[in-house]
């Protein structure tokens, strides 16, 4: 409703649909991370809003990438290859490194969410220089076909959707919060884990239901575009908002700043040679992504009920990993090696 309303107003206003998708949609599944973590950043739960974004960054590739590639092979954008996937391995840098101090405060908050604004205003330049240099080739073709569509719902009522939309993610978010904060104590479970888990998927769904829908209509280039916009605007935007409404910013555990977000690194690498073989992602590397987002899973559940099994299960998941590599490795090596003997 809120993404409905806002693509109204901004149509309204004389914006194009390619700036709207770049902004306002992808600002809509982001939507869900953005509310839960700045509740959770306000109301006292930090843990929360750190494993919301790291933990949707990780299921965004892996789970809605995966899910997606399984329902068809997907399409990765030249764009995406030469802008996109390196300002998203970027940014899931600088997160590291603003954390290595142990904290993300006022400061570090008032850098991602400059990034974001950035990205979004160049996104919109860019879109826009291309559209017009579309409109102008068309022109030449068609003089009387090149009006821009109106929205047909009424300015007023598009503003309505927006505030009743924006009403329902805050209260919906409330509700998030409180029930991860009480299944983490009940259970006697870190509101870490339960960030990186139950909260990150919920709060996830709105790229999952557009990802699959689109791979399973044909549009095989939406779900990578999505996913790779998505974790941009979470480290920034999301996470930026809610280290600057934070009372003394969000502490970043070292279990964290070990493991968790380092993962979400060694996830966002593992797209370089995927995305670089062949343009697109094949149902078997979906099944792979799938397989590694179950593995994840059920390493932080072994480690919330403190199994005795978790020893071994680690030793296995790192020989995996370890194989992983090597085959990724070797895949980017056999595709530069192909891409030279056919320049040659």
């Amino acid at each position: 409703m809120m993404v409905r309303g806002a693509s109204g107003l901004a149509m309204a206003v004389g914006i194009s649909p390619l700036v709207v998708g770049l902004t306002v949609v992808a600002f809509g599944t982001s939507a869900p991370e953005l509310a839960v973590s700045v509740q959770a950043a306000v109301g006292g739960q930090p843990d929360i809003a750190l494993g919301n974004v790291v933990g949707s960054n990780i299921a965004n590739v892996l789970l809605i990438l995966g899910i997606s590639a399984l329902a068809a092979p997907l399409l990765v954008s030249p764009q995406i290859r030469r802008f996109d996937l390196p300002l998203m391995l970027a940014v899931s840098v600088l997160l590291i490194v603003l954390s290595l101090d142990g904290t993300l405060g006022t400061i570090d908050g008032t850098m991602l969410v400059i990034g974001i604004i950035t990205y979004t205003v160049w996104s919109v330049y860019k879109s826009r220089r291309d559209e017009k240099a579309a409109e102008a080739e068309n022109a030449a073709v068609q003089p009387d076909d090149h009006q821009k569509p109106a929205s047909s719902t009424p300015w007023y009522l598009n503003l309505v959707f927006v505030v009743v939309g924006l009403g329902m993610l805050v209260l919906g978010a409330r509700w998030i919060v409180d029930g991860a904060t009480s299944f983490a104590r009940a259970f006697d479970v870190s509101e870490l884990i339960i960030g990186l888990t139950i909260v990150a998927v919920g709060t996830s769904l709105p790229e999952i239901a557009i990802s699959v829908l689109a791979s399973m209509r044909g549009h095989r280039d939406i779900a990578v575009g999505n996913v790779v916009g998505s974790n941009i605007f979470n480290i920034l935007s999301v996470l930026g908002v809610a280290a600057i409404t934070a009372p003394g910013g969000i502490p970043i555990p070292a279990s964290a700043l070990s493991f968790d977000m380092p993962v979400m690194l060694l996830v966002a690498l593992a797209c370089v040679p995927i995305f670089f073989t062949g343009s697109e992602i094949a149902r078997w590397e979906g099944g792979l992504f799938l397989a590694y987002y179950v593995a994840y899973t059920l390493y932080l559940v072994l480690i919330a009920v403190g199994s005795s099994f978790l020893p071994l299960y680690t030793t296995i998941l790192l020989g995996a990993v370890v194989l992983t590599v090597l085959l990724l490795v070797g895949m980017m090596a056999r595709a530069m090696l192909s891409s030279r003997q056919r320049t040659a």
